[in-house]
C-alpha cells in the first residue's frame, strides 16, 4: 500500500512539474519614449493606456527612456518595441545596430505619432517607420478614410469614414513599400501638404521584421477613445506576429 501511495505521489509530482514547466511567461512589450526634441504631454497617458492594454491581453509591458537598454541581450526579451512619440536623435550608433539586428531577427516595431519625428540621420529607421515628419497645421478635426479593413488595427471599423480630431502630420520620404491602412482627406481640413495621397497609418514587413505606424496619439483626450485603443492594439498584435522566438542567425548588421 505504501509503495502504491508513493508511486501515486511520484506520478502526481511529475504531472505537476510538467504543468508548471509548460506555463509560458507572458510575452513582453518595451515602450520607449525618450525625447531629444519636442516632448508631447500625452506620453504619460500613452504609457498608462498601453500598460492597460497589456493587462487586458496578457502581455507584460516595460517602459523606459534609457537608450542603454537597446542591447541585443535585452531586446531579445521583447515581442515588440514601441516608439512612443520619441523625437530627435535618441539612439547612438551601437544602440542603432542592436535595434537593426533585433528587427532582422524577426522583431516587431510600433511607431506612435512623433516616432516619425525621430532619427533623421538614420535612413534605415526612416524606412522602418515608413516616413519622416515635416510639418503640421493646427490641431483640428479631419476626415480619416479607412482604406483597408482586413488588418487587425482596422478590422473593427464598420464605416469607411472616421471623423477625428488630432495633430495631422505632413510627411516626406514616404517608403513606397508601406501598406496603407488609413489616409487623410485633405479637403476636410486646412494645412495638408501631401495631396491626394496622405497616409496616416500603415504597416509593412521590413528587413526581417514587422512594422506598424499610426500618426494618431498627440492629444491626451485621443488616448481615451475606444476606437483609437482598438486601432493601436491591432497594430501591436501585427507587430508581435506569430513567431515563437527571434532568430538572430538572420541578423546582418554588424557592431
Amino acid at each position: 500500500m505504501k509503495k502504491y501511495l508513493s508511486l501515486c505521489l511520484l506520478i502526481a509530482t511529475v504531472f505537476l512539474f510538467q504543468a508548471f514547466a509548460n506555463i509560458k511567461k507572458p510575452a513582453k512589450l518595451l515602450v520607449f519614449s525618450k525625447t531629444k526634441g519636442f516632448r508631447h504631454n500625452s506620453i504619460e497617458i500613452g504609457k498608462e493606456i498601453i500598460q492597460k492594454l497589456g493587462k487586458e491581453h496578457h502581455f507584460d509591458v516595460d517602459t523606459t527612456e534609457n537608450a542603454d537598454l537597446f542591447t541585443e541581450d535585452n531586446l531579445k526579451n521583447y515581442s515588440a518595441v514601441i516608439f512612443l512619440s520619441t523625437t530627435g536623435d535618441v539612439l547612438n550608433n551601437k544602440q542603432q545596430i542592436a535595434f537593426e539586428r533585433y528587427i532582422q531577427a524577426g522583431g516587431g516595431y510600433v511607431g506612435i505619432h512623433a516616432a516619425t519625428d525621430t532619427e533623421y540621420d538614420w535612413p534605415w529607421y526612416g524606412k522602418l517607420a515608413g516616413a519622416y515628419f515635416i510639418s503640421h497645421p493646427a490641431i483640428q478635426e479631419a476626415k480619416f478614410i479607412i482604406k483597408d479593413k482586413k488588418h487587425p488595427s482596422t478590422q473593427f471599423f464598420t464605416d469607411s469614414v472616421w471623423m477625428r480630431k488630432d495633430e495631422l502630420y505632413n510627411f516626406k520620404d514616404i517608403n513606397p513599400d508601406i501598406k496603407v491602412l488609413i489616409t487623410l482627406d485633405e479637403k476636410s481640413y486646412t494645412g495638408g501638404k501631401n495631396g491626394d495621397f496622405h497616409p496616416f497609418a500603415w504597416y509593412h514587413n521590413f528587413d526581417g521584421g514587422r512594422a506598424f505606424y499610426t500618426c494618431m496619439g498627440h492629444t491626451k483626450e485621443g488616448w481615451a477613445e475606444d476606437k483609437f485603443q482598438k486601432h493601436l492594439w491591432g497594430g501591436i498584435e501585427y507587430a508581435i506576429g506569430k513567431q515563437k522566438s527571434l532568430n538572430y542567425s538572420k541578423a546582418r548588421s554588424k557592431f
